[in-house]
């Protein structure tokens, strides 16, 4: 889509990126629950 989400200083670039990547360091997705079980065969 194209959507900017911030507009960064060139000279701030290293430290953006490192705070950005400390916090996906930690992050954690949950996967959703499964609906259906394997049929039987």
């Amino acid at each position: 889509r194209g959507l900017v989400d911030d507009v960064i200083d060139p000279a701030d670039t290293r430290g953006v990126l490192i705070g950005a990547l400390a916090m996906l360091r930690t992050k954690h997705a949950d996967l959703p629950a499964r609906k259906h079980g394997n049929p039987p065969q």
